[in-house]
Formats: C-alpha cells, structure tokens, sequence
C-alpha cells in the first residue's frame, strides 16, 4: 500500500496538470479577445501618423508633378528656341544690311550737303578775287573768311537736318 505522502506526489502532477489545462483554457478562451485587442491598440496608435504621411505623400507628389510639368514646358521651349536660331540669324543679317545701307545713305546726304553747300560759296570765293599788290594779305584774309563763312553755314545746315 501507498503511505500518505506517496498519495500526495502521485497527487501533485495530477493538481499540477489539471491546473495548467484550466490555465491553457482560461488563455485560449480569452486569446482572441486579446489579440483584438492588441490589434485594435496598435491600429488605434499607428492610423494617425500614418494617414498624416499619407498626406505627406499625396501632397509631395502633386507638387512633383508640377515640377514636373513644369521641366516639360521649358524643355519644350528650349527645343522651340533652339529651332528659332535660323530665324534669329537672318533677323541678325537683315539689320547689319540696314545699318550698313543707313550708313551709305548718311553718307551720302553728307557729300550732298558738303557738296551744295560748299559749290556756293566756294563759286562766291573764287569770284572775289583780290589781287592787290599792296595789300597781298587782304586777299587771304577775304580767302579765309569765306571759307569760315562756308564752314558755319555746312554745320548750321547740318545740325538743322539732324
């Protein structure tokens, strides 16, 4: 026969199983409503940061995009640029020919000028002939003077037309 304390050491790992399938079950029991729990804390933790990068995100990525549109646009318009550099040669080539033509007619307007002006009073000049013998620096002087004349009325004339 088994003593007392042998009944109770063969009892114990009875006791001691028993409790850890009661425990076993009280968790399995309650597992689920556990794990919800948790899940729902952790969603309850994570949902604000997250949806905030969200917005982040979305805002981020309108703005990339315009920049992005933006870049298309202005790659365009180098291309568009790039093309117009023929054009911009020939706007270059026709105004250095104006500027040159402009210059010839300037020119001439001035020889033209230089030359009527200057005929009339070098005829005037050349009809006033002096020769005093004894006076030879009179003729220069009367010389002198109409080439002063002719010279003041060329620049009034001049600066009249410009």
């Amino acid at each position: 026969m088994l003593s007392h304390a042998d009944d109770r050491t063969n009892l114990e790992p009875i006791d001691e199983a028993t409790e850890r399938i009661s425990e076993n079950m009280h968790i399995v029991a309650n597992e689920p409503s556990l794990a919800f729990y948790r899940l729902q804390e952790h969603v309850r933790k994570a949902l604000n940061p997250m949806v905030d990068r969200r917005t982040d995100v979305n805002k981020l990525q309108t703005e990339l995009q315009g920049r992005c549109y933006d870049m298309d646009y202005a790659s365009s318009a180098l291309k568009s640029m790039q093309k117009a550099d023929e054009i911009f040669d020939n706007i270059r080539e026709n105004l250095k020919n104006a500027i040159f033509l402009k210059q010839q007619l300037k020119y001439e307007e001035s020889r033209r000028r230089k030359a009527d002006s200057s005929s009339v009073y070098k005829r005037l000049s050349a009809h006033i002939t002096l020769d005093l013998p004894e006076l030879p620096e009179l003729s220069d002087v009367v010389r002198e003077t109409a080439n002063r004349v002719e010279s003041m009325m060329s620049k009034a004339t001049h600066a009249s037309n410009s």
